[in-house]
């Protein structure tokens, strides 16, 4: 897989070795902090129950709408399999997932005190919600636009090859005479630029046989009407909001939807064709 590529050994050295866990409790609670840095403010009106105070802002403003369907579709699913508290509590397949995502997955994190408990129906939503949200929207909107900026590699050298220059060395006069010489001398080599490149495009890139957010393989995935019924329209609700980013985009209103390169923000499109696209959310993070 492409991804073995980054690690320790590999073809390209970006990651240092050894264990080590993601902060899992940067997502939890992201809206209070949002809210609490003055980027939003709560308000029972709006479908999201926020509204931001930066309306130019087409992660935030896009995301909030993918966010909200999620969330919807996660509480009608789980709703019908969970009627009660104690219905979560003692699922015993649940609790024992649970535990393990936190004392085995994050064992470094396990007593840190933003962990839901698992405890009710209100704490399963939520963090399913958040485990589709960041391995779906989150990791396409960091991911599938790398290629028109860091496909240019002198825009995102992989390594520095030599230290910064001492004044009054011969390397400090290079770069202040032939700054462009010196910069190609201390970037990434010209064979890890073509491997770094080829990666960047791999990693921007989607399959034929991709599946997006809502899609599924087959139709016949669970032999329940209800949860068949809430996944089409949660379906239906990501295609309402693929015509409404498409139309905040043609509106010409909101100057950071297209910046001064003239693109359009798609990142958070749901759905795409195959290719280096720069829109599409798949189902999961497929590296």
């Amino acid at each position: 897989m492409a991804i073995s590529k980054l690690n320790n050994g590999g073809s390209i050295h970006i990651f240092p070795e050894g264990s080590r866990s993601r902060d899992g409790g940067r997502t939890f609670g992201a809206a209070k902090r949002g809210v609490a840095r003055g980027m939003a403010a709560e308000d029972p009106q709006s479908p999201h129950g926020y509204k931001l105070l930066i309306q130019d802002y087409p992660y935030a403003v896009d995301g909030l709408d993918i966010w909200s369907a999620i969330e919807k579709w996660v509480r009608e699913y789980c709703s019908f399999y969970y009627k009660t508290d104690e219905m979560v509590v003692n699922d015993t397949e649940l609790q024992g997932w649970w535990r393990e995502i936190r004392e085995e997955g994050h064992g470094d994190l396990k007593d840190e005190q933003w962990w839901p408990e698992m405890k009710s129906f209100e704490e399963l939503t939520e963090t399913c919600t958040i485990i589709i949200w960041v391995a779906s929207a989150l990791h396409a909107a960091v991911n599938f636009g790398q290629y028109p900026y860091a496909g240019y590699l002198p825009n995102r050298p992989t390594i520095s090859r030599r230290f910064m220059p001492e004044e009054g060395t011969p390397e400090y006069e290079e770069l202040k005479n032939k700054p462009e010489t010196a910069f190609l001398k201390t970037i990434t080599s010209q064979f890890q630029t073509l491997l770094g490149i080829s990666l960047i495009e791999i990693l921007s890139r989607h399959s034929s046989d991709e599946l997006y957010l809502g899609q599924r393989e087959s139709a016949e995935w669970t032999a329940d009407c209800g949860p068949i019924e809430a996944s089409e329209r949660f379906r239906t609700r990501l295609e309402e909001i693929e015509h409404e980013i498409e139309k905040r985009n043609d509106s010409g209103k909101w100057r950071n939807r297209y910046g001064p390169v003239n693109m359009p923000y798609t990142l958070l499109i749901p759905s795409s064709e195959g290719g280096v696209t720069a829109k599409g959310i798949p189902n999961s993070i497929t590296i």
